[in-house]
């Protein structure tokens, strides 16, 4: 049997059931074009039910390494040379984008309020204390954490920086990479980025988006070697970069000993059954620089934001950039700790996905209800 369920693993049968399904279509074990195993072949083989399996293709689906044919199973998509750069259109922003506290995003003000109040009375007069520069090891720990279990990001407490939203880590990126380099920006792009890269006197090219992330004459054409991306649900087109796609933004920072910038700010709430899988995640060490917040998560108050440097640019920016003091106050730094700690981030985000992908598989229902209608 090729592949193998480990049932003592924390991992989900289905997740490792993708991941090894993942692997060998990247390596080209399933070549594009190539039809997979039947949920049921797949199912016999590995000991897993049915639905397991297929859980394991749908997450295969979402992520644009296959997709579903009526009637005929499950075909391989995915190649590094598939890279579209004429002729695109952007599928419509979701309707939740906006600047405004959304309903099905909010997260729950009981559980904030009460998780403010233990950190008051565990923490006392502690969090009147100044934060260490790069933010409180609590926060810099929990947040390692998350991203190990959760994305897949395998990093150390001291490679995560702390700072009051994406805005001023865009300004701390800028001084540590140096305004000497030219950055290239999605176009569109959300336009803060463009503003603040301005502001800051950094030269940039605008290179076009398809429908599937940056065509790839735009990326070949580029004198660049600073890529900022935004490869889940980009604003304001709702563009997502495909798995190919992101295998060929990490060929073109390797090819230029370039930096990817990962602006991830809406990718927790994906309606797929895991994560979307970083670029962090996937790229060698050393070629992206990842960027989150949680003003779509919990708030658009909570003006906290993180990026996780590579290994290889910690002492760099210890060195050049140590000396600023972190914008976010401690207070806020322990709740968001406390909240990652204790689950009630994680069953948040999850419950938007639940909520999400129930309301998608609704429509979808509905739809081919009244498409058979019709066709009466």
């Amino acid at each position: 049997m090729k592949y193998h369920i480990q049932e003592d693993k924390k991992t989900s049968a289905y997740l490792q059931l993708y991941q090894q399904l993942r692997t060998d279509i990247i390596n080209g074990v399933y070549p594009h074009g190539t039809k997979l195993p039947s949920k049921r072949i797949l199912a016999k083989e590995c000991g897993v039910s049915v639905i397991t399996t297929e859980h394991s293709y749908s997450i295969l689906c979402d992520e644009g390494y296959i997709e579903a044919r009526e009637r005929s199973g499950y075909f391989v998509i995915y190649r590094e040379s598939d890279f579209l750069s004429v002729g695109e259109s952007f599928p419509p922003a979701p309707a939740h984008v906006g600047t405004h506290h959304n309903v099905d995003t909010e997260f729950p003000f009981t559980v904030l309020a009460k998780t403010m109040r233990k950190i008051l009375l565990d923490y006392g007069d502690d969090i009147l204390i100044k934060s260490p520069n790069q933010g409180c090891p609590e926060l810099q720990q929990a947040l390692s954490s998350y991203l190990a279990r959760s994305n897949g990001i395998e990093v150390k407490p001291e490679q995560i920086i702390i700072g009051s939203g994406a805005e001023y880590l865009y300004n701390l990126i800028v001084q540590l990479l140096g305004k000497h380099r030219v950055f290239a920006l999605e176009d569109p792009c959300y336009d803060k980025i463009q503003k603040v890269y301005r502001a800051c006197g950094i030269q940039y090219d605008l290179l076009k988006l398809g429908h599937d992330g940056i065509r790839t004459s735009a990326l070949e054409h580029t004198t660049a070697s600073v890529l900022h991306v935004t490869p889940f649900h980009s604003f304001p087109s709702n563009v997502t970069a495909s798995a190919s796609k992101k295998t060929e933004y990490i060929q073109w920072a390797q090819k230029r000993g370039g930096i990817l910038i990962e602006d991830n700010y809406d990718s927790e709430l994906t309606i797929s059954r895991k994560a979307e899988d970083p670029i962090y995640s996937l790229a060698p060490e050393g070629t992206v620089i990842y960027l989150n917040t949680f003003s779509k998560t919990i708030a658009p108050s909570i003006r906290v934001g993180y990026m996780v440097l590579p290994e290889n640019l910690v002492t760099k920016f210890q060195q050049k950039l140590g000396f600023y003091s972190c914008t976010v106050p401690i207070f806020e730094q322990y709740v968001l700790a406390e909240l990652i700690n204790n689950g009630d981030f994680e069953r948040h985000i999850n419950r938007i996905r639940r909520t999400r992908r129930k309301a998608k598989e609704e429509s979808a229902h509905s739809g081919h209800i009244e498409k058979s209608r019709s066709g009466h």
